[in-house]
């Protein structure tokens, strides 16, 4: 059943992207401005143990994963495609997917550490020149997650616990996750319907987020031993799961406006075909082996 939404949602933007085009970018900012950033005030009001910890592990875990792609391909978009990653239109939709509604908290930190690796890292990636640190350090504060981070911690120096339970909370906290995958799963529809890859790139996609998924049982194992992050298999669930998100779609924009081209589209298309399937496998896998979760 919590894939009923989902599915649904991809499809009328798939099939519906004709009529749906002319309030895509509406979407997207809608998405990105005001329901994510709604999710991440929620989450930090009510504060849950060890977010912090997951915001600095999504952090350096992208860093590392931008360093070893870097390394290997020589290549700056391409280990930005592999290490800024889609936590916003797909990661929130997948997590409530597959978790359900006990994975935001998870999946709101996990997003805040990746999006500000991507603001601070994804210009500096694809700029040709060298950026100025104060356009860097301002790009970065004022990003929708910082800003909603920033106004979570303030709202989070009183004591809001009694209301957490009241009934307009809760519904309107659940109503936005509704709205958060709608809105996530038709973008994707329309996107993928508008663009056409080869098997061989699907393959080299596959393969790709196949060895990060790899690196990221080590990254896992090792936040399990290292970090105060709280030893619950829902946790290190929804983290591994991050792991198999696509590029994010943002990477392209930046592409087009400082070197002029696209290249990132075909990366950014087949890779989120390629995380859709195995994020698949992975959940039913997972549902089968600890079916209480």
């Amino acid at each position: 059943m919590a894939l009923i939404l989902p599915l649904i949602s991809f499809l009328i933007g798939y099939w519906g992207v004709h009529v749906l085009t002319p309030i895509r970018q509406l979407l997207a900012s809608l998405l990105a401005r005001l329901l994510i950033p709604a999710i991440i005030v929620y989450n930090m009001v009510f504060y849950q143990e060890g977010s912090l910890w997951l915001i600095g592990f999504s952090f350096i875990s992208s860093v590392f994963f931008f360093c070893i792609f870097y390394y290997f391909k020589k290549d700056k978009l391409r280990a930005l495609c592999l290490s800024y990653l889609n936590g916003a239109w797909l990661g929130f939709p997948f997590a409530l997917a597959l978790f359900g509604p006990q994975a935001s908290s998870t999946i709101v930190a996990l997003y805040i550490g990746g999006s500000l690796f991507g603001n601070i890292c994804a210009v500096m990636a694809v700029s040709q020149t060298r950026q100025d640190p104060k356009f860097i350090i301002k790009n970065v504060l004022l990003s929708p997650p910082v800003i909603a981070l920033s106004l979570g911690a303030m709202l989070s120096i009183w004591d809001f616990t009694a209301y957490e339970s009241h009934p307009w909370v809760q519904g309107l906290y659940q109503a936005n996750k509704v709205l958060v995958t709608f809105t996530g799963m038709c973008i994707l529809g329309m996107w993928l319907s508008k663009i056409r890859i080869g098997l061989s790139d699907l393959k080299q996609s596959l393969l790709l987020i196949s060895s990060r998924m790899f690196l990221a049982v080590f990254v896992c194992l090792a936040a399990y031993y290292v970090l105060p992050i709280p030893h619950q298999w829902l946790t290190y669930a929804v983290m591994f799961m991050f792991f198999a998100l696509p590029p994010a779609a943002n990477i392209v924009a930046l592409e087009t406006y400082y070197q002029g081209t696209g290249h990132s589209a075909k990366y950014i298309a087949s890779g989120t075909i390629a995380s859709a399937i195995l994020i698949g496998i992975y959940g039913v896998v997972l549902h089968v082996l600890v079916p209480g979760l």
